[in-house]
């Protein structure tokens, strides 16, 4: 799944047609994972190096250097195969994977400068696509006047959209709601001033 140069156009444009209601801000991430860790991969792909000889001096009768050989190049495939963002996503428990999202997407929260903003008015709408994970963040001006509940439709068609691979639609539709919510409860003022940029950032 990719999000193509006019695709950033239109959330973009999405971000500015909501924000222009509102005095909140909404910032956007699109992570391809949140999980790093290859230390799990690699032990696995080790552990089944080392039992790769065992089998074949019961099963075959290679040579001591073909056997070498083939576990040499058995590590490396398998090491290989096992650190594909999916696969490696797919060897953590649910728990795990959650929560290396959720750590992802306070680290953007903070890293995009949401805390910045004078009145503590921003929302972060972050999606990791391995991890199947989506998530809306507000910052804390709005967390004591909106309850999380309030969110809920713009999740809901942010992981429908997505599960379609229709991620720009569903960034559009997240941002449409999200907007809603912002300015039912902090309409925009002459005040109003744009803080943060309008776009989405790609990670």
């Amino acid at each position: 799944m990719s999000v193509s140069e006019q695709d950033r156009s239109r959330i973009a444009t999405a971000i500015r047609a909501a924000e222009a209601k509102t005095s909140g801000e909404i910032v956007c991430v699109l992570a391809r994972t949140s999980t790093d860790a290859t230390a799990p991969p690699i032990l696995l792909a080790a552990l089944a190096a080392l039992a790769l000889p065992w089998l074949l001096l019961a099963l075959t009768e290679m040579s001591v250097q073909g056997i070498l050989v083939l576990q040499i190049a058995a590590f490396f495939v398998l090491a290989a195969v096992l650190c594909l963002p999916r696969v490696r996503v797919a060897l953590l428990p649910r728990a795990t994977r959650r929560y290396v999202a959720h750590r992802a997407a306070m680290e953007q929260f903070t890293i995009r400068g949401m805390a910045r903003k004078k009145d503590r008015t921003g929302i972060l709408i972050f999606v990791s696509l391995a991890e199947r994970y989506v998530r809306i963040i507000a910052d804390e001006g709005i967390a004591g006047c909106v309850r999380q509940s309030e969110w809920q439709s713009a999740v809901d068609a942010l992981v429908a959209h997505t599960r379609d691979g229709r991620i720009a639609e569903g960034f559009i539709a997240a941002i449409e709601a999200c907007g809603n919510v912002l300015a039912a409860h902090f309409p925009r003022t002459e005040t109003t001033r744009d803080e943060l940029p309008d776009r989405i950032y790609l990670v």
